[in-house]
């Protein structure tokens, strides 16, 4: 008996080490990320401007692209898209001349909702048009920016947006928000 369990005991454990190692081999699918491959989809932009691209964009070259791109969903210069039906909402509106007066869903529009407006440049970026994102070029999207900056009259129209222009644009509820990450506010 002592025999017979001694074997079923050493059997289940080669089992054991058998499925184990089974385990370990790779199934071969993919392959290791390489630096160029992560660059790609490393796109975030911090609220000091970092990470944003070479380019540049002027409000004038972003009325066009806006026209053209946005205005379906947004509305003619951003006032608010169309009720698209069956449930689909409106786009929001880009371009309001609300006062701030405490924030909820009623002042979540550029001027009155985001602190910074690097992220208005990383949302046009990542998101826009909802349809094909990330398919606009950098240069568009600074000019997009331009466009929507001048629209809320927080930036001359005549300004031309770039890495260095577009962090010093100071949105007017910047301070209306409690930093998750404080280290990452640039400094007044």
């Amino acid at each position: 008996m002592r025999t017979r369990n001694a074997i079923l005991v050493s059997l289940s454990c080669a089992l054991a080490l058998a499925i184990g190692g089974a385990r370990g081999e790779s199934p071969n699918l993919g392959k290791p990320i390489t630096p160029a491959d992560l660059a790609e989809w490393d796109i975030d932009i911090e609220p000091s401007g970092a990470g944003l691209p070479p380019g540049s964009g002027t409000a004038e070259h972003g009325a066009a692209i806006f026209a053209d791109s946005c205005a379906l969903c947004h509305g003619d210069g951003g006032k608010g898209g169309v009720f698209l039906g069956k449930g689909a909402p409106a786009a929001p509106a880009l371009v309001e001349d609300k006062k701030i007066n405490g924030i909820d869903e009623s002042t979540t529009t550029i001027a009155n909702y985001w602190p910074y407006a690097t992220t208005l440049f990383d949302y046009i970026r990542r998101a826009m048009p909802w349809t094909q994102p990330r398919s606009l070029p950098d240069n568009d999207v600074y000019a997009l920016t331009a466009y929507i900056l001048a629209q809320n009259k927080l930036i001359d129209a005549k300004l031309t947006v770039d890495a260095h222009t577009l962090p010093r644009v100071q949105m007017p509820n910047r301070d209306g928000f409690i930093p998750r990450f404080p280290e990452r506010v640039p400094s007044k």
